[in-house]
């Protein structure tokens, strides 16, 4: 029997983010996809039983769980130091740069590999954006893996030629990009939770982690702008990420209304589905991404979007969305209010893009993620 061990780490982080999704996602369909002869373990730091408990119920047929010694910060400072206490043998796959990266041949040991996930550039890029630990580390683990790594994920074309200019990985690379959950689907009691999340009848929507790099100022400023749609709210779902991201002190300080701003936290994929569904628009301001799932989430379910001009945001959403020049930055907000003022006021561009959006998001697909994902492993 072949054995892939998945780093399943970011699943059980207080906040899970992109890359937590990312990575229960593609573990779970690298277990429905395994060929024969081989099965998927996880490997995890030293969490909780009820932890481990939530991961096998998340992960159904996963063979087995490694439970490692080391809890999770304690766990990422020693591999950025190398030490791996042999969570880097076998088969490896990380779907983030947190790998038990060392110096291994894999043709001398054979069924050795380690591939790891990079997902984006942003702490070159946008270091600014990121908490000064969080750049450092990714810095340290991105250099691991061009010293140590047998191949490198990346989502999108643009994020490989961006880490290629950062190491040159070269042939190493391989773009495998992400796709909607597939529990994102509008539940039946669809009209009770919208009522329960007091969702307004039309409303601009924003998904996402609060936390700097995700442009929420520019939206919110934007939603104050005089261009904008004084008739629709704006929504924001997701959880609190770094940087205190005060939404009621940014909106209150831009001049929006608090009746025009409702915040409704993290909400489970049936509210999320709901919540997406019902949006007038879904507009992802962020200042830079590697992928940008919310993007694909929301086309997935034929909501028009609204997007910055971020090289990745572009690929994926490929002119099936409204794409807005984040430069000059001081009106990056007015150019979003006119946007978001746009698809709200003509119908036959709403109608465009709730075609396009859906057709562009049948590209994205975690089973084929999963198979491209094991084909690489056997070139390796």
């Amino acid at each position: 029997m072949t054995t892939l061990r998945v780093i399943v780490d970011q699943m059980v982080a207080p906040v899970p983010g992109g890359i937590g999704r990312y990575a229960e996602e593609l573990t779970r369909q690298l277990v429905a996809t395994a060929p024969d002869g081989c099965d998927v373990e996880a490997v995890v730091s030293a969490v909780s039983p009820a932890e481990l408990e939530r991961l096998r119920t998340l992960l159904p047929g996963l063979g087995s769980v490694d439970r490692l010694a080391l809890p999770r910060r304690e766990l990422a400072v020693a591999w950025q130091g190398g030490m791996t206490f042999g969570a880097s043998r076998g088969m490896v796959h990380a779907p983030s740069v947190l790998a038990p990266l060392v110096k291994h041949d894999r043709f001398q040991e054979p069924g050795r590999q380690t591939v790891v996930t990079v997902h984006d550039t942003v702490p070159w890029t946008h270091p600014e954006t990121l908490t000064p630990r969080g750049v450092h580390f990714h810095k340290a683990m991105v250099k691991r893996a061009w010293k140590h790594a047998d191949a490198v994920v990346v989502p999108t074309h643009a994020v490989a030629a961006a880490l290629d200019e950062v190491h040159r990985f070269g042939d190493r690379l391989r773009v495998i990009g992400g796709a909607p959950s597939g529990r994102l689907r509008v539940p039946v009691d669809a009209d009770l939770r919208a009522e329960r999340l007091g969702l307004p009848e039309r409303y601009v929507l924003a998904v996402g982690t609060l936390e700097p790099r995700k442009g929420l100022q520019h939206l919110i400023a934007a939603m104050a702008h005089p261009d904008a749609p004084t008739d629709v709210p704006l929504v924001i779902a997701g959880p609190d990420g770094w940087g205190d991201v005060d939404v009621v002190g940014i909106a209150e300080q831009a001049g929006l209304p608090q009746e025009r701003v409702k915040v409704l936290g993290r909400v489970d994929d049936a509210d999320l589905a709901v919540v997406y569904d019902r949006a007038t628009v879904f507009v992802f301001p962020s200042l830079a991404e590697g992928f940008g799932l919310p993007v694909v989430e929301a086309m997935s379910l034929g909501t028009p979007v609204v997007h910055s001009d971020d090289p990745a945001l572009r690929e994926v959403s490929s002119d099936a969305g409204v794409t807005v020049a984040l430069d000059p930055r001081p009106s990056y907000p007015e150019r979003l209010a006119q946007a978001v003022y746009q698809v709200v006021n003509d119908p036959l561009l709403r109608d465009q893009l709730a075609i396009a959006g859906p057709d562009r998001a049948r590209m994205f697909d975690w089973r084929d993620s999963a198979t491209e994902t094991w084909h690489l492993h056997a070139d390796l």
